[in-house]
């Protein structure tokens, strides 16, 4: 995943859109720069960062080509961005795993177990906007 101190920081008006959106598209760039066909997952928000997980761990082919790449762009609340996936260094787990039960605990707890906990915590990325 790509360093941090290159990036730069999302709108207030951006954190509302993408943070209150039930889903987000995400498409990591490939190797000659085009797109990944989008894939729908969960997205969160705590205090400033949006943070993303793999349900299916480290095997998920999102999240592998994710990592890979440290790159692509996302869909939602409107909004399309082009993004950074960075490690989530310094980040709160238990904040991120509160942000995920309080925005989706209505699916139930398989669903929802699926993106917190300590399993959970590996497969995190913080989505950063790229300039």
């Amino acid at each position: 995943m790509a360093n941090e101190s290159t990036m730069t920081s999302w709108t207030s008006d951006e954190l509302t859109a993408i943070g209150c959106a039930e889903e987000l598209l995400i498409a990591s760039l490939r190797d000659d720069g085009t797109l990944r066909p989008y894939v729908t997952i969960w997205v969160v928000r705590v205090d400033g960062d949006l943070y993303v997980r793999s349900a299916r761990g480290v095997t998920s082919q999102w999240f592998a080509r994710a990592v890979r790449s440290g790159a692509g762009r996302i869909r939602a609340g409107g909004l399309e961005r082009d993004v950074t996936f960075t490690e989530p260094a310094g980040a709160d787990h238990a904040d991120i795993d509160a942000a995920y039960h309080a925005k989706y605990d209505r699916y139930g707890p398989a669903i929802v177990g699926s993106v917190v906990g300590e399993k959970a915590h590996p497969v995190t990325v913080r989505l950063l906007p790229r300039p």
